[in-house]
C-alpha cells in the first residue's frame, strides 16, 4: 500500500474519533469531522470507505450531507452557534484590528456558505 494512502486512512481515523467525541462533547462539532474522515476513506481505501459509510456515525451525522449536500436548519443552527462561540473567543482577547476584522469575515463567509449555499431542508420524522 502507498504511503499516501496509509496517511489517509490514519487521518480518517483520527477524524473519525474526533467525530464520536463530538456527539458526546456538546462544543465539538460532529459533522464536520465526519465528513472529512470519509474524505480521507474515499481517498485511503475503498474497504474503510465501504466499512465507515455502514457505520451508524456516518449515516446520522454526514450520509444527507454529503448525498444531496443538504443540512436540516436544527444542524445548521447547532454547528453555527458552536462556531461563533470558538471564534468569539479571539475576537475578544486579541489586540489586533487586523484579525478582528479577518475573523469578522470567517463568520461572514461561515454564515454566507451555510444560508447561502448548502440548502436547508425539512427535519425528518
Amino acid at each position: 500500500m502507498r504511503l499516501y494512502k496509509i496517511l489517509f486512512i490514519l487521518l480518517g481515523i483520527i477524524f473519525m474519533s474526533i467525530g464520536i467525541v463530538g456527539v458526546v462533547v456538546p462544543v465539538l462539532p460532529t459533522t464536520p469531522f465526519v465528513i472529512l474522515a470519509s474524505v480521507c476513506f474515499v481517498k485511503g481505501s475503498e474497504r474503510f470507505d465501504r466499512w465507515f459509510k455502514a457505520t451508524k456515525i456516518y449515516k446520522d451525522y454526514a450520509e444527507d450531507f454529503i448525498r444531496d449536500r443538504s443540512m436540516t436548519l436544527k444542524r445548521k443552527i447547532k454547528l453555527m452557534i458552536i462556531s461563533d462561540l470558538m471564534l468569539a473567543f479571539p475576537l475578544i482577547i486579541l489586540d489586533s484590528i487586523y484579525i478582528k476584522i479577518f475573523i469578522l469575515l470567517v463568520v461572514i463567509a461561515k454564515y454566507y456558505y451555510f444560508f447561502g449555499v448548502i440548502k436547508t431542508k425539512a427535519e425528518e420524522k
